[in-house]
C-alpha cells in the first residue's frame, strides 16, 4: 500500500525487455530484494540492488497498461517506498495498480502553481469526482474540475520541484490509479448488495 508521496526521483539508468534499472540515492536505504517499490506510480517488485541504483522486473501487462513501456534511458521517474504499517498516511489510499493512461492536454501556470488538464478514457473517468483524489504518475493530488473526458488537477511549487511535474509537457503520458473504494462500491451497487 503506498500513498501518493513520491519520496524521490529516480533516473533511468537501463532498460531491458524483462527489467528497468533506475539510479536513486535517497530511497536506495533499506531497500531489500523482493521489496516492492512505486516507479510513476507502478508497483513493482525489487529483483536486484546496490548502492546507487536497482532493478524492477516489468511484464507485458505493465508495460502496455502504463508509460513505463515509453520510457527512455536518462527519464526520470517518481519513487515511493511502500507505507509502513506504523507510518502516516499523508497522501490517500494508492495501490500502486495503474488502471491506466491518461495524455496531458496543457498545463497553465496560475502564479506559483500549475493547472494540469489530463485527458482519461470514460473507463477511467466514471471514478473520478469534483474534489475526489486520483493519483498521476504516484502523485497524490485533488480532483479540480472534470467532465466526461478529462479533469484538471492543481500542481503546488513543492510538488512540482520535487516530482516528475516539472519535467511534463503538454502530450505526455501519466499513469493513473482511482480511489479503489470506488471501484468496490461500484461492484456492490452493480451486485444489488448495498
Amino acid at each position: 500500500m503506498f500513498t501518493g508521496i513520491v519520496e524521490a526521483i529516480g533516473r533511468v539508468e537501463r532498460i531491458t525487455s524483462k527489467t528497468v534499472a533506475i539510479r536513486a540515492s535517497i530511497i536506495i536505504d533499506g531497500l531489500k530484494l523482493g521489496d516492492s517499490i512505486a516507479v510513476n506510480g507502478t508497483c513493482l517488485t525489487v529483483k536486484d540492488i546496490n548502492k546507487a541504483s536497482f532493478a524492477v522486473n516489468v511484464v507485458p501487462e505493465t508495460l502496455r497498461l502504463t508509460n513505463l513501456g515509453s520510457l527512455k534511458i536518462g527519464d526520470h521517474v517518481n519513487l515511493e517506498r511502500p507505507l509502513p504499517v506504523n507510518g502516516r498516511l499523508d497522501g490517500h489510499l494508492v495501490q500502486g495498480h495503474v488502471d491506466g493512461k491518461g495524455i496531458i492536454e496543457c498545463i497553465t501556470h496560475d502564479t506559483n502553481a500549475l493547472t494540469i488538464n489530463i485527458n482519461a478514457s470514460s473507463s477511467i473517468m466514471r471514478y473520478i469526482v469534483r474534489k475526489g483524489f486520483v493519483t498521476v504518475d504516484g502523485v497524490s493530488l485533488t480532483v479540480v474540475n472534470c467532465d466526461d473526458t478529462g479533469f484538471s488537477v492543481t500542481i503546488i511549487p513543492y510538488t512540482k520541484d520535487n516530482t516528475v511535474f516539472y519535467l511534463r509537457q503538454t502530450g505526455d503520458i501519466v499513469n493513473l490509479e482511482v480511489d479503489i473504494i470506488a471501484k468496490y462500491l461500484e461492484r456492490l451497487v452493480e451486485n444489488d448488495q448495498l
